[in-house]
């Protein structure tokens, strides 16, 4: 059950799971994120989208040899609530009427854990702030 005031959108906790009817259909939150089917979409997503590499150097070339050979541990480590991001590169892109506007870039891997994110969220709590 949700808690009062929500509007009937499921908590973020890794512990709540998404709102159904039966016991069995519920799937917690992080599961869902890190679903074969999910993290590929989330792949080709950031795959396609490039994009400059973060502070640790690696490109969106090199994502997919990178997970081959440490998704195990990135995926135990998301379900166990103990992944830590990189931080950000810091960019300063002049602005044309002087000054500078700062970007901040996540790594890759980064940038994909956010995507896969996104993807499972965005139906739940889209309705809710879209008009």
């Amino acid at each position: 059950m949700n808690p009062p005031g929500t509007g009937g959108v499921p908590s973020f906790s890794p512990a709540r799971t998404r709102g159904t009817t039966h016991e069995e259909d519920r799937t917690p939150w992080m599961e869902q994120v890190v679903e074969r089917a999910n993290m590929l979409s989330a792949l080709r997503r950031v795959e396609a989208n490039k994009g400059a590499p973060g502070i640790d150097g690696m490109t969106t070339k090199d994502l997919r040899p990178f997970l081959v050979e440490h998704w195990p541990r990135i995926k135990d480590e998301l379900l166990n609530g103990t992944y830590q991001p990189q931080p950000v590169r810091r960019v300063e892109i002049p602005k044309p009427g002087g000054g500078v506007r700062l970007l901040g870039i996540p790594t890759v891997l980064d940038r994909l854990i956010q995507q896969a994110l996104l993807q499972v969220l965005s139906p739940y709590y889209d309705p809710t702030f879209s008009p």
